[in-house]
């Protein structure tokens, strides 16, 4: 009896998912999801056996034959409803629309019990001591383990320099990774796997040991990881499975030929009775409509038949491979490539939802959206420590007009094609990513977001909260075909471990977009309207908080048009404005930063008025200052004054904008604050992130700095900077003790060991007088300056010590 009422109360619960479903896509319900049978409902168990009938009391054993009786199920439709355990696929789990025989489906646990699905394969090792704390076990010849767990702990490959968390890139990198003297030590190097920053730490590379020439160099194979070519960062490379690199704790190696595996434990493992256990599969479920193959180029058009109504909820989704070496398909122009692959892959679907799943210590990316599919909602999941991307919808390049697939390239004038819009149907849209808490991507791959979009339209990313990533934390990669509608996003400790990016980034290298702006001016001319051929809707981007380690809080790169940014919080990058058309940011607040606009085309009809500006505008090769700046609100009279000299900002006006609580993060502004009187209004500051309460017990949230653009403006004030504490030049004693003409400068009254500012060669006394030739006369100056730098990563100071001039490098990374 306990049975059937739960079967009622799975199939009300999955008609109310269903109506959940399709009401957010804007369409009617028929109620057939709730047209289950006790006989609809198959149950799987780790202690089943795939002979029985599937029911609660004698289960299957396998999720996968589950899945082959969906077919021959009655009704319209079926749920797979698992017991707690771990389930390790053999293979992936394929839904087709053959499979289903036009069922609907479920697939979930049974009364919410922990559900595991897992990529990876069980050893049963027999250990032996080998040398140096070093145990061996032979597990048979020719296997491809990617990732080790012991116990579910992750173990490290055999690498130099070793694995520390503490290291910003990579875990940890030496400039000798491959030195030629380093490779002499390796008996068989081949195999092996080098790693490394692009040499504008615009993410990363990859390659393979394929051998050592006779000159003692790596032969390598790989480097596609970007869609920029560059040599490798001379400094940010590993190396890893190398059998000669197997020396501390946490560390294996596997020696195909041998079939032995060699482990380094960590202390107090009792390896005789640890679970053992390596990934083998890249993807574990994979939806796809009929005719979808592994390319790019197999879509599902009006003629096809897309798999439809697919609910996955509650699963865990363990233990896949690591792909970056599948990592090279080109996204049109953009600066990335990408593998189309992920846990859970969907291509050609309609009103699929992957809800309340968590995915964690994945090798690769978690979820991927492919080409055609319409309505799809992932929504309230937890996406921590993988590889590569959390989520990404991307289209088919055939949809595109006219495409160009790398940066210098571009269709020929007279062979462009002139319509606006895709030329099919076969790329992501109105689909969402909801309410998903995402942090700590990117363990491998550099080159990844928490979402991100190509080639798709009307997706609407809301109320995640994103952290911890080495690049942006949310991407658009081109303007096909925009109606994104990004808003309520919590997005925080972004591009850690590269540069030049932002929190969001965006690309535009559309069909209008060459690299000579001034051709563009010219092109443009004579076809206004042809830089929105492809981003035919606009781009919203509002409500947001953001915050970037490395760059900008919002960053327009090349190209990128037609976008809405309003009612954004950004906390320490400012906003960035690239050669781009149609452009409008408006009440926005750039706390400790301000503008950054980038070489304009002249007719850009870009915007920028009623947001709050914490400090002098950043421009670069600017002529022309679009179509409106203005009505503004500045935190600094000269950064006010320095504007009009550019012949902008004519209404603005400068003041204290009296905010709430700016200290707790609330930039809310007084009624009686005269920042209301350029336009400006008051947006919510609650409302930011996921919205699960169990999603928001987890969720981190952002730094709240102090307002440091103010900082150090009251006589004898000291503030904390890299560490150090630093002041204004004051009085005349100072200024002897430096050997000053005058009372500019910034002194460094105490640098402790190991601060920041001492590891970049800076002592107590010291006198900063300029940055990148740029006078600083004061510590708010200093403080200004820096934050509009940032994004460079490093900055040349000009110093005074022991009343000698002297110039330093000071890394701001």
């Amino acid at each position: 009896m306990r049975k059937f009422f739960f079967v009622l109360f799975f199939c009300a619960w999955l008609r109310d998912a269903g109506a959940q479903q399709d009401a957010s896509a804007g369409r009617s319900v028929d109620g057939g999801m709730a047209a289950l049978s006790r006989r609809s409902v198959y149950y799987v168990s780790p202690g089943g056996d795939d002979r029985n009938p599937g029911s609660l009391a004698a289960p299957l054993l396998t999720p996968g034959e589950a899945l082959r009786r969906v077919v021959s199920s009655p009704g319209k439709g079926a749920g797979i409803l698992l017991r707690a355990g771990t389930y390790r696929l053999d293979t992936t789990l394929v839904i087709t629309p053959a499979v289903l025989g036009g069922h609907r489906l479920y697939i979930g646990p049974y009364k919410n019990e922990r559900v595991t699905i897992s990529g990876t394969r069980l050893l049963k090792p027999r250990w032996a001591p080998w040398r140096n704390g070093i145990l061996r076990a032979a597990i048979g010849k020719g296997l491809s383990p990617d990732q080790l767990y012991c116990n579910g702990r992750l173990l490290h490959m055999a690498r130099y320099p070793n694995f520390d968390s503490t290291q910003r890139v990579f875990d940890g990198t030496a400039a000798d990774a491959i030195s030629k003297e380093r490779v002499s030590r390796w008996a068989h190097p081949a195999g092996g796997y080098v790693h490394a920053l692009h040499q504008g730490e615009w993410g990363g590379f990859h390659y393979r040991i394929t051998g050592v020439d006779t000159g003692g160099a790596l032969r390598l194979e790989g480097g596609w990881q970007n869609n920029r070519p560059a040599p490798m960062h001379t400094q940010y490379r590993f190396v890893e499975n190398v059998f000669e690199e197997l020396d501390t704790a946490g560390e294996w190696f596997y020696n195909a030929e041998e079939g032995n595996l060699y482990v380094y434990p960590y202390g107090g493992t009792h390896s005789a009775t640890a679970v053992w256990e390596y990934s083998v599969l890249d993807q574990l479920i994979a939806i796809r409509g009929r005719d979808q193959g592994a390319s790019k180029g197999a879509g599902v058009g009006v003629d096809k038949e897309p798999v439809r109504d697919v609910e996955i909820r509650g699963l865990d989704f363990r233990g896949t491979n690591r792909t970056f070496m599948q990592t090279r398909e080109p996204i049109l122009r953009s600066d990335w490539t990408l593998y189309r692959g992920g846990a859970v892959f969907v291509q050609g679907g309609e009103r699929i939802r992957i809800a309340g799943c968590s995915f964690e210590g994945l090798g690769g990316n978690a979820v991927f959206i492919s080409n055609y599919n319409r309505h799809v909602s992932i929504t309230g999941n937890l996406i921590d420590h993988i590889g590569a991307g959390a989520i990404d919808f991307v289209g088919n390049p055939d949809a595109v007009r006219s495409p160009s697939f790398q940066y210098g390239q571009s269709v020929p004038e007279d062979q462009l094609d002139r319509e606006p819009g895709p030329k099919s149907d076969d790329y992501p849209a109105d689909c969402r990513a909801y309410d998903n808490l995402i942090h700590d991507i990117g363990r491998v791959e550099k080159q990844v977001a928490g979402v991100g979009i190509d080639m798709a339209s009307g997706i609407r990313v809301s109320h995640n909260t994103i952290y911890n990533v080495p690049r942006a934390g949310i991407n658009i990669g081109d303007g096909c075909w925009g109606g994104h509608v990004i808003e309520y996003n919590d997005v925080f400790n972004t591009v850690l471990e590269t540069g030049d990016h932002g929190a969001f980034n965006s690309w535009g290298r559309d069909r209008y977009w060459l690299p000579d702006g001034h051709r563009v001016d010219s092109l443009t001319e004579v076809e206004p309207g042809k830089p929105f051929w492809d981003v035919v809707k606009p781009i919203t981007l509002r409500n947001n908080r953001w915050h970037c380690t490395h760059g900008w809080d919002i960053d327009l790169d090349d190209g990128s048009s037609n976008y809405r940014i309003y009612d954004n919080v950004c906390l320490n990058g400012g906003l960035k404005l690239r050669e781009g058309f149609g452009r409008v940011a408006e009440n926005n607040i750039l706390v400790n930063n301000s503008f950054h606009p980038h070489v304009w085309f002249k007719k850009s009809g870009d915007v920028f008025r009623h947001n709050i500006v914490f400090a002098d505008y950043a421009p670069i090769g600017i002529d022309v200052w679009g179509k409106e700046v203005d009505s503004n609100f500045f935190l600094m009279g000269s950064s006010l004054e320095a504007a009009r000299k550019n012949g902008t900002d004519m209404h603005s006006i400068s003041g204290d904008p009296l905010f709430v609580n700016a200290a707790a993060g609330n930039f809310a502004v007084a009624a009686r604050s005269p920042a209301l009187r350029v336009g400006f209004r008051n947006f919510p500051m609650d409302r930011f992130g996921v919205v699960s309460p169990s999603l928001k017990r987890l969720a981190a949230r952002p730094p709240m700095s102090d307002m440091r653009i103010l900082q150090g403006t009251r006589k004898g004030e000291t503030v904390e900077w890299m560490g150090a504490t630093i002041k204004n030049i004051e009085g005349l004693g100072e200024r002897s003790a430096a050997g000053l003409f005058d009372e500019n400068g910034v002194l460094l009254v105490k640098v402790p060991d190991g601060s920041r500012a001492a590891l970049a060669r800076l002592k107590k006394g010291d006198v900063i007088r300029s940055v990148n030739g740029k006078p600083v006369n004061t510590v708010k100056e200093l403080l200004a300056v820096l934050q509009a730098v940032n994004w460079q990563g490093k900055a040349g100071l000009t110093i005074i010590r022991n009343q000698q001039e002297q110039a330093l490098e000071l890394p701001l990374k």
